[in-house]
């Protein structure tokens, strides 16, 4: 079984014009939104054996309430900043490859959007900032899952 939870990084601020994007932080939603959707995609009983994240400062604070819920190390991916969805793909299933059966991944729009939306088979339009994109295959070939329907799907956005 194969699952994969995507998560859209948290609501960033955009308070200082003169920062660079790649080091914006989050805003005080963001901030709260981050753990509690880590929170709740633990009660889901989504375990990931891997984190990937964005190099960037809001998908990094974003990852590291998902690694503190699950206890894991964030594995940052300079490539993940601004990906489109078959770069996100493929950091996915090269995770797999290695040896996860679960793997989390946190990044940017419109990546991601495009991603969850190619895999829901065109039912996820749209990733919200802090969104969780989850889907679980029965199979345990990861380089399929972009052509195989998810025997299981869900999103879930901040409350």
């Amino acid at each position: 079984m194969i699952s994969v939870a995507l998560v859209r990084h948290a609501k960033s601020d955009w308070g200082d014009p003169n920062l660079p994007d790649h080091d914006r932080p989050l805003n005080q939603r963001g901030t709260r939104d981050a753990p509690a959707q880590a929170a709740r995609l633990a009660d889901t009983g989504f375990r990931p054996d891997v984190i990937l994240s964005s190099t960037a400062l809001r998908a990094r604070t974003t990852a590291q309430a998902f690694a503190g819920e699950f206890g894991l190390e964030i594995d940052l991916q300079r490539q993940l900043y601004g990906a489109p969805a078959p770069t996100l793909l493929r950091a996915i299933e090269t995770a797999g490859l290695a040896g996860a059966e679960s793997v989390l991944i946190v990044a940017h729009d419109p990546g991601m959007s495009d991603l969850a939306y190619a895999l829901s088979a065109e039912r996820i339009d749209r990733m919200p900032t802090c969104a969780i994109a989850r889907f679980t295959w029965q199979e345990s070939d990861w380089p399929v899952i972009d052509s195989v329907e998810p025997d299981e799907w869900e999103l879930m956005t901040p409350r």
